[in-house]
């Protein structure tokens, strides 16, 4: 496969990406936050198998010490995250929860840098502060009342908590798969059983309030968030990582939010402004300088911990 072919699938990774925090705000409305979380993981399931059954047959059943590191991945990175992420996108924008989950590489280099000591360098240190300054545009709208008043957006607050979830899933990943000998498609794949398996009892015991509600295009979008977003985004990601390496891999996943604005300007209906523009480059900017891999070792390890950034 040619580059130019790689960089083609990356670039749909990252638009399926941008994809999910658009079905994930039309499906909220018609399915609670552990339901979707469920829904998605578990028709997602029998593919991410499947691909782990074709690249790694002999990964297929873990070995005893590997449970508990994939337990503790699955609650915290897997169902923690996705259900904080989609209770967020009943009080927030698809936008603003894109450009807050776009720092998401930037607080994992904040939690690398306290807990394995990677060091932060002067350009990375420049980031953080760019990418903070952006997210406190986004939240606060700029409306400086709102900061002496106290009244940020529910929904602002809660993706930022789901993007520190996964960010103590990346470094809780880089060292279990080091030290438990695990691969990231194994990773990915049983994190996925884990959350559908804890997320169950929540759904069984809402199921009957709402389900038959349900309509068909609140089906194609947990469908969607489930083929496109978790199966072939990372399916794409990790034939990139494997062609052109990981540092120019990585660089793609700037994409999502403008994606995710131009999406959710088109089909929510959602508004931009300049103002909104301007906190996105500024976003975009610090995430680049604060998450760019110096080293080949440090490139690989960044986009492992970043596998299935959609996360979302």
């Amino acid at each position: 496969m040619s580059n130019n072919r790689v960089y083609v699938l990356m670039i749909f990774a990252a638009l399926f990406w941008s994809g999910a925090f658009i079905t994930g705000k039309l499906a909220i409305g018609e399915f609670t936050p552990f339901s979707l979380t469920f829904f998605r993981f578990f028709i997602a399931l029998p593919f991410i198998f499947m691909i782990l059954m074709k690249m790694q047959p002999e990964a297929m059943f873990p070995e005893k010490r590997q449970w508990v590191p994939l337990i503790t991945l699955g609650i915290i990175g897997t169902f923690a995250y996705h259900a904080l992420f989609f209770y967020s996108l009943k009080y927030t924008t698809a936008i603003n929860a894109s450009l807050i989950g776009s720092t998401l590489p930037m607080i994992t280099t904040i939690l690398a840098s306290i807990f394995v000591r990677e060091k932060v360098t002067f350009p990375r240190a420049v980031g953080i502060i760019l990418a903070f300054s952006g997210i406190f545009m986004v939240i606060t709208n700029g409306k400086w009342d709102m900061i002496q008043n106290f009244q940020f957006n529910l929904g602002d607050i809660v993706m930022f908590g789901a993007v520190w979830c996964w960010a103590i899933y990346s470094i809780l990943s880089r060292v279990f798969m080091k030290k438990y000998m695990i691969s990231p498609i194994t990773v990915t794949a049983y994190t996925f059983l884990v959350c559908v398996i804890i997320s169950l009892p929540f759904v069984v015991n809402e199921m009957p309030s709402y389900i038959s509600s349900i309509t068909t295009g609140g089906w194609l979008s947990v469908t969607y968030m489930a083929i496109f977003s978790s199966v072939l985004g990372y399916l794409f990601q990790l034939i990139a990582v494997q062609k052109i390496g990981a540092p120019r891999a990585a660089i793609f996943v700037n994409l999502v939010p403008v994606f995710t604005i131009i999406l959710a300007v088109l089909f929510l209906g959602e508004t931009i402004n300049g103002y909104k523009l301007a906190s996105t480059s500024i976003i975009i900017a610090g995430v680049y300088l604060a998450s760019r891999p110096k080293t080949t070792e440090e490139s690989i390890a960044f986009v492992v911990s970043e596998t299935e950034t959609e996360r979302s």
